[in-house]
């Protein structure tokens, strides 16, 4: 980060996932160790070759009031549970409508929306079905209805990048401040994707655990018996402003939101490149935009989903890119894979690691895999040290999508 560059800090945060319905309770489970997977009940759990996953712990029907909640899809009640969440955190920000920007994305966007309405179609005619129904399925449809809740006019964005797209909405509203385009901006990504068409599709692909006789242990990474990853829904959002916004208000800053790196790995739409460069150079981006050097960085979280590939070449390009120092944990572990809403709520975890100076550990890590040469947290948390630190959240997304998000205490 250059002397004249605009200074970014967090000031609000929100989450709701298969650990609670917000930021505290989900934090406190992740320091417990506890895990967010249970076993699905669904009428059409025979179907498919996995029977469990990571469900909201609080489901957003009971949250929002029931005409509201009628006219969104999922995966917009969940990213707008959390965006006025992050927003009462940060102390509703009075801010100019023409300078507050919202950058929300999914993976997938209203897919159970599009699912259903289908199935209304072809059963029962157009005309049954809702008139809200394209507003619930497009990809952009929670940055819209943020926007809207929160009166925002500098601009309403909404990545689509895979898995990937949480972080990456954070490191566009990092640059929609910085460009001067806002001062205030809400962040984040969202998913709610439990679905057996969905479900099915990435148990083809041969990507998802099968442990259904041991869902809570079935999210492993970095373990030698991990055998996939195992689906979550939820979203987590941040409230990203300007320094000089944030202190003229009195905002409580939990940490400075130093820049992000992004690379492309230009080798496969689905696994990653094996020497992992991609996630390296990310890391490396994200180090230089914060204007940190790789010894601040004392922790991050990985991307890290359990998959049989994957989980070795991010410790290598971690190692390569950071060293061997970084505490690193995978809080997949407990969650589950939010898919587009992963680099949102991990976002929220690495800002709270730094800001309360603990790391959670990683869940069911009784056999770390061969050849990993960082120092995983795995047990209890561990304790960051004193003084000015960093910290990386990863996101790696199909598509050969890599984006580092880097993180420092204020």
């Amino acid at each position: 980060m250059s002397k004249d560059q605009v200074r970014v800090v967090v000031t609000g945060l929100g989450a709701t996932t298969p650990l609670g319905g917000d930021a505290a309770t989900t934090w406190s489970a992740l320091l417990a160790g506890r895990s967010g997977i249970k076993p699905l009940t669904a009428d059409w759990i025979d179907t498919v070759p996995v029977k469990f996953a990571g469900v909201a712990a609080v489901d957003p029907g009971d949250v929002l009031p029931r005409p509201e909640a009628r006219r969104l899809d999922r995966a917009e009640q969940f990213a707008l549970i959390a965006a006025r969440q992050a927003w009462e955190d940060a102390g509703t920000p009075k801010v100019d409508p023409d300078r507050l920007g919202v950058v929300v994305g999914s993976g997938i966007g209203g897919i159970t929306t599009i699912l259903q309405a289908y199935d209304t179609y072809r059963d029962k005619g157009w005309n049954r079905l809702s008139p809200f129904t394209v507003p619930m399925l497009m990809p952009n449809g929670s940055a819209g209805w943020i926007s809207i809740d929160l009166g925002a006019r500098a601009g309403a964005h909404a990545t689509v990048s895979a898995c990937a797209t949480g972080a990456e909405s954070i490191g566009y509203a990092i640059e929609m401040i910085r460009s001067g385009r806002a001062d205030v901006v809400v962040a984040g990504g969202t998913e709610a994707a439990i679905h057996p068409l969905n479900i099915a599709s990435f148990a083809a692909m041969r990507a998802m655990s099968t442990r259904n006789d041991e869902p809570e242990r079935a999210s492993r990474p970095f373990d030698k018996a991990r055998d996939g990853f195992v689906l979550g829904e939820g979203a987590g959002i941040l409230v990203l402003e300007s320094e000089e916004h944030a202190l003229a208000r009195g905002a409580t800053i939990y940490a400075v939101a130093g820049g992000a790196g992004f690379s492309s790995d230009g080798h496969h739409i689905s696994a990653p490149e094996p020497s992992g460069t991609g996630g390296k150079v990310a890391m490396e981006r994200a180090i230089r935009a914060a204007g940190i050097s790789a010894a601040d960085v004392v922790h991050v979280n990985a991307h890290a989903t359990g998959t049989p590939v994957g989980d070795e070449i991010e410790t290598t390009a971690i190692k390569d890119a950071i060293g061997g120092h970084p505490l690193v944990t995978a809080t997949k572990s407990m969650t589950g894979h939010l898919l587009g809403g992963a680099g949102g709520i991990e976002s929220v975890f690495t800002v709270l690691a730094l800001k309360e100076r603990i790391v959670p550990p990683t869940a069911n890590l009784d056999d770390p895999a061969d050849g990993i040469e960082v120092e995983i947290v795995r047990g209890e948390p561990r304790k960051l040290p004193e003084g000015q630190i960093a910290a990386i959240n990863n996101s790696f997304g199909f598509g050969g999508h890599n984006v580092a998000v880097a993180f420092t205490t204020h």
